[in-house]
């Protein structure tokens, strides 16, 4: 088999690999963060990834539309629901009082970090059973996969 080939074939496993990890992982990690945001702070996923998103920088709805893939009124709404449980703050310009400037109050700063954490720990305890030299590979392709993604 020649190289061209065998980089086709080492391509095509690396593509059936990543499908058969990624999404069933995705999927788990998504139940976790809903349990844990809905049952013990009382927020939504999407509640949870706009405050993620306005700790990212993304600080308007009109970032948070074009970051989300979604309309201005879907997350107009989302924040209004943040806003009012004191998680999220709204700002006017002073120089352009249509633009309104989006922010994490300590209140807000404080439930994403332990989701965050509460997340972390939960994941290091299904990584525990990686040896060393398994988690430095699992390292590797994290940091490959968002270089390239």
């Amino acid at each position: 088999m020649d190289s061209t080939r065998m980089h086709q074939e080492a391509l095509r496993r690396a593509v059936d690999a990543f499908w058969e990890a990624v999404f069933p992982l995705w999927h788990r990690v998504r139940a976790h963060i809903r349990q844990i945001a809905s049952e013990r702070y009382g927020i939504t996923v999407e509640q949870f990834h706009i405050l993620r998103h306005i700790r990212r920088g993304e600080g308007s709805v009109s970032e948070l539309a074009r970051a989300k893939r979604v309309s201005r009124a879907a997350i107009s709404q989302a924040v209004d629901a943040l806003v009012s449980r004191g998680l999220i703050a709204r700002t006017p310009n002073p120089e352009d009082r249509r633009n309104i400037h989006l922010a994490l109050t300590p209140e807000g700063e404080s439930l994403l970090e332990r989701i965050f954490e509460e997340t972390r720990g939960w994941m290091m305890e299904l990584l525990a059973p990686l040896n060393e030299e398994e988690l430095r590979t699992l390292l590797e392709a994290m940091r490959a996969l968002r270089r390239l993604f």
